[in-house]
């Protein structure tokens, strides 16, 4: 009932944005301008809350996470290989649609979920899974989509792998790991700067949804399997198979909520980018994301 809750929330705060414009109170310019704070001062504010609570994880379990996480993406690489495939898609999207299985989008969408769900703390488990995130996208998610493109624009690309959230990671999981205290005032000014994340993040979903013909969406019977495939199947099979050796509730909670978010924002940026199908990516996102708010209460009446 709670994850219900969370997700009617995050639901309305979509809608918003969905009107907002449509009213033209939110332009593409200030849509951009919004992505750039979420993505570089809320969500890494919203990593850093993870590390400043005062329950600590046992290293067992973190070492269980981190395996689950090889093993996670590991298996949706093999994934991503066979879907486009066996769904007959066309040539010219194969690499978005191998691009849309492996990346969701964890950040935007799955870090609030589990803090409204878990507490902060298991921010924690989640900033593990940013890691490979970021070095794939940025390796696997470009080749995907790139053909024939020049090695000087794919190397160039790549430095963006220590980007802000990346880095938010690996500070949130060494002041942990060695215990840094933190001033009051600085961790009072993580926490509202964190509070911005799933308003904002969900009113800009909204926003590029409003961009979109919704009714073409539901039309597509490929994207609809794959829609299908991507937030029931493999989160529900997933998180079965997980516990057959993890007990652990919130580390099943939070694989749980990582594989069954909709498909990353930022495959559409790198088929825009980098010559992918970049309708498809967008639709793909914009379907995935309105299902979700369905699929994920299931998935977790199913399997939790």
């Amino acid at each position: 009932m709670l994850l219900l809750q969370q997700m009617l929330v995050l639901f309305i705060l979509m809608a918003i944005g969905y009107f907002c414009y449509k009213k033209s109170v939110i332009t593409d310019e200030v849509s951009k301008k919004l992505s750039a704070i979420v993505v570089n001062i809320a969500n890494p504010a919203l990593v850093l809350t993870g590390c400043m609570g005062e329950e600590k994880i046992q290293g067992s379990e973190l070492g269980q996470t981190i395996i689950i996480v090889v093993v996670m993406y590991g298996l949706l690489l093999i994934l991503a290989a066979l879907l486009p495939l066996l769904l007959r898609v066309e040539k010219e999207s194969r690499g978005t649609y191998r691009a849309m299985t492996v990346f969701s989008n964890i950040g935007f969408m799955g870090f609030p979920v589990i803090s409204a769900l878990y507490g902060n703390g298991a921010l924690l488990y989640a900033s593990l899974f940013m890691v490979p995130y970021n070095v794939l996208i940025y390796t696997y998610g470009i080749s995907a989509m790139s053909a024939g493109k020049k090695k000087q624009e794919k190397s160039a690309l790549l430095g963006k792998v220590l980007n802000v959230g990346m880095v938010a990671c690996i500070v949130s999981i060494i002041i942990y790991f060695f215990n840094i205290p933190l001033p009051a005032f600085v961790e009072t000014t993580v926490t509202n700067l964190s509070n911005l994340t799933a308003p904002l993040s969900m009113m800009i979903i909204g926003a590029s949804l409003a961009t979109i013909d919704l009714k073409k969406l539901f039309t597509d019977g490929k994207l609809l399997l794959f829609s299908l495939i991507k937030l029931v199947i493999i989160p529900a099979a997933g998180v079965l198979l997980i516990r057959q050796f993890v007990s652990n509730e919130i580390i099943c909670g939070v694989c749980m909520v990582m594989l069954a978010t909709p498909v990353g924002s930022m495959t559409a940026m790198l088929a825009q980018q980098y010559e992918g199908d970049y309708e498809m990516a967008s639709k793909g996102v914009a379907l995935t994301t309105i299902l979700s708010v369905v699929t994920i209460p299931l998935v977790a009446a199913i399997v939790m």
